[in-house]
């Protein structure tokens, strides 16, 4: 099944979830069903009455008898005034909303039409809103299966009967066109799939999601915590975290820094002159957190992103081509004022902490920097085990972009080439770039094979020409330098929210928070962990990240050995070292981890721990 007919699918299971729905409440008030990603929502209005998860079974139930019948789906069009009168006589104040919107408008963007008549959200206040006079609004579309009869542009499966397997998941509140001002209404969420194969083994993944949930595993295992009096979006690492987070920053720092990147440092504040320069006040002004000083007139802002600072940096001195090129690293954290209900674990937060460069070249510099920096993302995640793809980020045909659009065919023509020439599997997305530049994301595929875009690569010809940045040419005539974006975590947060769920909190040795736990069967022992604990400090793992000293607890106290490892084993500990009085006497420990349990050698435990 292609992804069209996926869709249309789909988009048949909305209607057929609304159609049971009214069947068993026939008082149901409709708002929109659109297609998500791997199946459909309907947000419903049914007053006092709460749909719950008890309901699923006979709401599911209902969807099979509809279903069952095959009803085909027959597309039928209105002009909108009959559509008025059909939505009015159906008691269906949402779509009467939506029609009359259309109406007042006369014209609208066919993007808002075509959500419209899908059953796709529109934006809050789509009234008052100007729009670009693309299409008339004269007829509308209504599809209609056996006796339910919805407004919908469509598309549609053939038949109730051709749309696959599917669940109904869980029910959400989501206010009327995403607007709290106006009603809310209970949204109901499935899943589908072309057969019943699919469905099961996207069950089993979400199942095993549940068990990888890095908020549940970060509680669990003392990584991170929050606080309502420090505020939402802002997580605080405990020291288990905290090795988590200085370990990745180590390996990204130390990947970049063999590539001739060099560290930088920028205040966390800076006056907003800075980000009207750059452009970032025009496009993201409501997303940064304001400072005001109470000694001068300054208005201030938190830093949301890097780049600004960094080009004062470059332009803090005459640069010659000879200089170029010039790269900048800094691992920092920025403060973006993000919707308090977009917020979630280390997913979505307010304090982001990037592993941030920027490469300062000349235009025949270019392939020879990304391609570096290609290389430095694929190192980093061939060693996390996660296969990676490329999503190269154009722009599209909006103003929402700025700089000179052959520029912008410059660039993304460049980056292509560059992704090719690397022979990376890719796909291109338009509307996905940056405001000033086109991008490669990278997309790693975690363990249980969800997709998430971390590292990236993006040109900009947009800054260095805002900012007046130049350097001295072989002829001495003045240049304008290209400025590369890269990150190879992204924001350390959100890596670390996908680094936890792709590895179940199974860290691999070189940076798990404690790596190893020697737990003693008696205090007949402890004279001898004495010489372990030697063997541990004295022990230094040279890969990936250089000078790490292992790091142990010892667990002696008087429990059975059974409790011991449990707890450890709970904690996720890679390595157990047990020492009882026979290992004592034949100078060995029993190591024990995930792939099993063998006696080693005190003489060899070094380098035992060297190898992993």
């Amino acid at each position: 099944m292609n992804e069209d007919q996926l869709y249309a699918m789909r988009h048949s299971l909305a209607h057929i979830t609304a159609q049971a729905v009214q069947h068993l409440w026939p008082e149901a008030k409709f708002g929109v069903g659109p297609v998500v990603e791997n199946g459909f929502y309907y947000d419903i209005d049914l007053g006092d009455v709460k749909i719950s998860e008890d309901d699923f079974k006979k709401i599911e139930k209902e969807m099979r008898a509809i279903i069952n019948k095959d009803y085909p789906f027959e597309r039928t069009e209105k002009p909108i005034d009959e559509a008025l009168t059909w939505a009015k006589d159906a008691k269906q104040p949402y779509k009467v909303e939506l029609l009359n919107d259309l109406k007042r408008e006369g014209t609208t963007l066919a993007s808002e039409l075509d959500a419209a008549m899908m059953g796709m959200e529109l934006p809050a206040g789509i009234g008052g809103s100007p729009h670009v006079e693309l299409k008339s609004v004269v007829d509308v579309s209504f599809y209609t299966d056996g006796d339910f009869t919805d407004l919908c542009r469509g598309p549609h499966a053939e038949s109730t009967g051709k749309v696959g397997a599917f669940k109904l998941m869980r029910v959400a509140g989501a206010y009327w066109r995403g607007n709290e001002k106006n009603p809310q209404m209970q949204r109901l969420y499935g899943v589908a799939f072309a057969t019943q194969e699919e469905l099961d083994a996207h069950l089993t993944m979400l199942e095993e999601a549940k068990k990888r949930d890095h908020r549940k595993l970060g509680k669990e295992l003392d990584l991170y915590t929050t606080s309502n009096l420090v505020g939402s979006g802002l997580p605080m690492f405990t020291p288990r975290g905290t090795v988590l987070r200085d370990k990745a920053a180590a390996l990204s720092n130390q990947l970049r820094e063999q590539r001739g990147f060099q560290k930088v440092w920028t205040p966390h504040i800076t006056k907003k002159e800075l980000y009207e320069a750059s452009g970032h006040w025009a496009k993201f002004g409501d997303e940064l957190f304001l400072v005001k000083s109470q000694e001068t007139s300054d208005e201030m802002a938190l830093k949301p992103m890097n780049c600004p600072h960094h080009t004062q940096i470059f332009a803090s001195q005459p640069r010659s081509y000879k200089d170029m090129p010039l790269r900048f690293l800094e691992t920092t954290t920025d403060y973006r004022d993000e919707k308090t209900g977009e917020l979630g674990g280390l997913n979505r937060v307010r304090s982001l902490t990037q592993d941030d460069s920027h490469v300062f070249c000349r235009p025949d510099q270019i392939e020879e920097e990304v391609n570096g920096l290609m290389a430095s993302a694929n190192e980093l995640y061939a060693g996390l085990g996660m296969k990676l793809r490329v999503r190269l980020s154009y722009r599209d045909n909006s103003d929402a972009y700025l700089g000179d659009q052959s520029l912008w065919e410059s660039a993304q023509q460049q980056l292509k080439a560059a992704v090719v020439a690397n022979k990376i599997e890719f796909f291109e997305q338009e509307g996905e770039a940056a405001f000033y530049g086109p991008k490669i994301d990278f997309m790693a595929t975690d363990a249980i094979g969800r997709e998430h875009q971390l590292a990236t690569v993006q040109l900009d010809f947009v800054q260095p020409e805002r900012f007046g940045l130049e350097y001295a040419g072989s002829d001495g005539s003045m240049e304008r330098p290209v400025m590369v974006h890269s990150a190879l975590l992204g924001s350390i947060e959100r890596f670390l929210s996908v680094f936890i769920e792709h590895t179940g909190g199974w860290f691999p040795f070189w940076i798990a928070p404690e790596q190893v736990r020697i737990l003693t069967i008696n205090d007949t022992v402890l004279d001898y962990v004495n010489e372990i604990t030697t063997v541990l400090s004295d022990t230094v793992s040279m890969k990936p990240v250089k000078y790490n000293e292992v790091r142990f607890t010892t667990d002696d106290r008087n429990e059975s050995l059974g409790k011991k490892i449990r707890e450890a084993t709970a904690m996720k500990i890679p390595v157990q070292l047990i020492v009882g009085p026979k290992d004592k006497e034949s100078r060995e420990v029993s190591v024990r981890t995930q792939a099993g349990e063998e006696k080693v050698g005190l003489d060899r435990l070094e380098e035992y721990l060297k190898a992993l």
